[in-house]
């Protein structure tokens, strides 16, 4: 355990991502610990000094004490104590994180606040590379998604996107920690249905009364294909018609042991142009060790058959620094997705959350599988960047997770006009997003981003069924929070 005394015990939680893109999960505390990292701030003379010390090193940084809200000194003061703990950590420890001292989700916010503060996009990558030691391959990442994002990172004020959460499907993964469950004998099916329907119906007054439309549908889970198809069929059927004239809807069939030709027709039959089919995988041998009930010659069929329905945007995932898998297999997985040629690949760095059956394997019981070291799952993630954007795939949109293979990033890649409008609108926060089902989130934003609030609905099945008219009132008092008197 480590101990921080700090003068900013405020910033505790970020000190400790920070601690931890070095020392991966380790705990933290104020009041205890073996090894004590100890912090100091003066401000005066006009400047700010943060020091930084332990085991017998130290690290400090100065700037001249800026200015503006309140808000943006708090904006300040954490970046700087946390890039004093940094700088001492790289000292400590040798090593440079490939994100060097960012711990947010959204790295591509700096960029933009850069771009917004009048520097151009090349301008906006150096100074990301430069202030906050990000790696030049990093760096230009970001770049070339805001190069993909151009044009449709925003939407216009009186829209929104949609997320509807399904959370069923056919085994649990032992890395999932999502609000999901297995459906079992589907007991719950029909009552979440109708609960979700419910929902959709009291949302779509909701909208109707803050004057939004839909620019972009996700149905996502889960597995919503995990469901059977008249039920699926109804709530598309619900969606569409409460939130008219969306320009995308995306189902992610998901799991290739859930797809079939009929429901394939009837997503197509309602207009669903985006779907996923994920093989995370192609090794059997891992699929059975992560709990999928599947093949990767399973994933193979489901998709030619999706193609040979006329579905032209199908996105497949996968996931590096699966346990048990090297570099060769991962290979091995790229020579499929190359060999299928899908519209849009998304390449997950594992991220083995402690809510997953995962990490009860790996950390508790101790049961490693040969898990790849964080420079094989780097030489994975970097390897997938080179043949995917030789194969005319290009980044588009990224995020970071706590406790991800190597410190390192998801990163969504889209031949030219396939990048998802959800994802994007998503991951950038640059849209509203109304979310419906068990554990889905409502992001709201208001004043084109400067405030976002959050309505969550609660994630147990049964509560949500239960609790529906509620999950709803949640959403009007978030929505409508910017109204006087509210």
């Amino acid at each position: 355990m480590i101990r921080l005394i700090t003068d900013a015990p405020e910033f505790f939680s970020d000190l400790g991502d920070v601690l931890r893109l070095f020392y991966g999960d380790v705990q933290v505390s104020l009041t205890e610990g073996e090894t004590v990292f100890e912090h100091h701030f003066t401000g005066e003379n006009g400047q700010w000094t943060d020091v930084w010390a332990s085991q017998g090193q130290s690290a400090s940084l100065s700037r001249p004490a800026p200015t503006g809200t309140d808000l943006e000194l708090k904006r300040y003061r954490k970046r700087q104590v946390k890039g004093a703990l940094y700088e001492l950590l790289k000292k400590l420890t040798g090593m440079r994180p490939p994100w060097g001292s960012l711990t947010g989700i959204r790295p591509t916010r700096l960029l933009y606040e850069g771009m917004e503060a009048g520097l151009t996009l090349e301008e906006a990558v150096r100074r990301v590379e430069t202030e906050f030691d990000v790696s030049a391959d990093r760096a230009a990442l970001l770049g070339d998604i805001a190069r993909m994002q151009s044009g449709i990172r925003e939407a216009a004020p009186d829209r929104f996107d949609l997320y509807i959460g399904i959370p069923f499907c056919k085994t649990r993964c032992s890395y999932c920690s999502f609000s999901a469950g297995e459906i079992g004998n589907g007991r719950l099916v029909k009552p979440y249905v109708d609960a979700l329907l419910r929902e959709i119906e009291l949302s779509k007054a909701l909208m109707e009364e803050k004057g939004m439309r839909l620019r972009a549908g996700y149905v996502g889970g889960g597995t919503p294909t995990a469901i059977p198809c008249d039920d699926l069929r109804r709530i598309l059927k619900a969606a569409q018609a409460a939130f008219p004239g969306a320009v995308e809807w995306t189902v992610e069939a998901g799991r290739p042991d859930t797809i079939d030709e009929e429901k394939l027709r009837m997503l197509r039959d309602l207009g669903v142009g985006r779907i996923s089919v994920n093989p995370q995988t192609f090794s059997d041998e891992t699929l059975r060790r992560i709990g999928r009930a599947h093949t990767g010659q399973e994933t193979i069929e489901a998709y030619h058959l999706a193609r040979s329905l006329g579905f032209d945007d199908i996105n497949m995932d996968i996931i590096a620094a699966l346990p048990g898998e090297d570099v060769s297999d991962f290979a091995h997985t790229l020579d499929e997705i190359e060999r299928l040629a899908p519209d849009s690949v998304t390449v997950h760095s594992l991220a083995i959350k402690r809510s997953s059956r995962l990490h009860e394997q790996l950390t508790v019981a101790g049961n490693g599988y040969g898990q790849v070291t964080r420079d094989g799952a780097a030489e994975m993630i970097a390897l997938a960047r080179r043949r995917l954007t030789a194969g005319g795939w290009r980044p588009y949109y990224l995020y970071r997770q706590k406790y991800m293979a190597g410190n390192l990033e998801n990163v969504g890649y889209a031949r030219p006009g396939k990048a998802c409008l959800y994802n994007i609108g998503n991951m950038e926060e640059t849209v509203s997003v109304l979310a419906l089902g068990a554990g889905a989130i409502t992001k709201w934003l208001f004043d084109r981003t400067l405030r976002i609030e959050r309505a969550p609905n609660v994630h147990n099945i049964e509560e949500y069924i239960a609790r529906v008219d509620e999950m709803v009132q949640r959403k009007r008092e978030v929505v409508f929070s910017d109204k006087p008197g509210r």
